[in-house]
């Protein structure tokens, strides 16, 4: 056979087709195996409700496929801020800092030199109903090319979860605070009393009770009007705000009914607290018919021991006392064993 044969390579038509269908199924398989990945972060972020845990699930599963140090979110309208970092130190004071100024919009070049350099990718929501930044920080390396499609086809990925997240704060926060003073409720009082009595019985710690009552608040909401009330309330709930600490816990436990919690206070140093509380009430000059309003105050300590209902009620039982003998004052009892 004098015939030459001819492979199929060497027909440049042949060839073409092949190396156009070998190119489509290697996008294919790199689709494929980009949809396995977001199929995991689909599951691991489910049942996820709360911002903190949603961008620490989310930063676990992508540093799997790109490293970084720092992923930060920030929603102005809800003024929803929260970064989860893995450095420690100094560095990581470095990198919220700078996470910080990004995720506010402000302009901030790679930050140290040499291989600590900080640098960032920023991405947007610009959703009608999600309007957010998002930025990741890493050192030692700019966030390469054929990293950023990956990133921002992840974030579009979790943009509907992490609004949800905020609704759903949004909505438990309503429940669990007071509507009309906005302070936490009783609910957030059961929901913490029992932990915070436990971290005072293993610690050893003081930890001191307040039962707070307004004086005369009916005649204002007799002779004034509910909407005076109202507003009286409000004030009577931002003057205390005031005068407490972080850590202390105040509750409205109903009408002009107060709860107050002092971790850490033995009952000496509580009542220096109660005595800025009544003049602070005092300072209001609310006047009514019946007399200034003010408020009247029970202190009882916790001790090993004691059970908390017992707790509770001696600090009603103190209150009850204080305002049969002539109101806008407080008393205190040291429960013992």
């Amino acid at each position: 056979m004098n015939a030459s044969t001819v492979s199929p390579l060497q027909d440049p038509q042949v060839a073409d087709t092949m190396n156009t269908l070998l190119s489509e199924l290697e996008h294919y398989r790199q689709q494929s195996a980009i949809l396995q990945k977001v199929n995991i972060l689909h599951q691991r972020i489910a049942g996820v409700l709360d911002l903190p845990t949603m961008l620490e699930t989310y930063s676990i599963w992508i540093m799997e496929h790109c490293s970084h140090d720092l992923v930060g979110y920030y929603n102005p309208e809800q003024e929803k801020m929260h970064m989860y970092c893995s450095s420690h130190g100094p560095e990581r004071r470095q990198a919220i800092t700078m996470g910080e100024h990004l995720l506010r919009g402000q302009q901030v070049s790679p930050v140290g030199a040499g291989p600590e350099t900080l640098h960032a990718f920023e991405w947007s929501f610009n959703e009608a109903d999600h309007r957010a930044r998002l930025v990741f920080i890493r050192k030692d390396e700019p966030f390469r090319e054929e990293e950023r499609p990956f990133l921002e086809q992840t974030l579009t990925v979790i943009a509907a979860p992490l609004q949800r997240t905020l609704e759903f704060e949004k909505v438990f926060s309503q429940v669990r605070r007071d509507t009309l003073t906005g302070l936490p409720n009783r609910f957030v009082f059961e929901e913490r009393i029992d932990m915070i009595i436990e971290q005072a019985r293993r610690h050893g710690h003081p930890l001191t009770i307040a039962a707070l009552d307004l004086d005369h608040f009916k005649s204002v909401n007799d002779t004034m009007g509910h909407p005076m009330g109202d507003r009286v309330l409000q004030d009577v709930a931002r003057v205390m705000e005031e005068q407490i600490r972080q850590t202390d816990l105040l509750v409205r436990m109903g009408g002009d009914e107060f709860l107050l919690i002092l971790p850490d206070t033995d009952i000496h140093k509580a009542k220096f607290l109660t005595r800025r509380l009544v003049n602070a009430v005092d300072r209001l000059n609310v006047l009514t018919t019946a007399g200034k309003l003010g408020v009247s105050i029970g202190l009882s300590q916790w001790s090993q021991g004691v059970d908390k209902k017992e707790w509770l009620e001696t600090a009603d039982d103190i209150l009850y006392r204080v305002k049969a003998r002539g109101k806008a004052r407080h008393s205190d009892r040291l429960m013992a064993n």
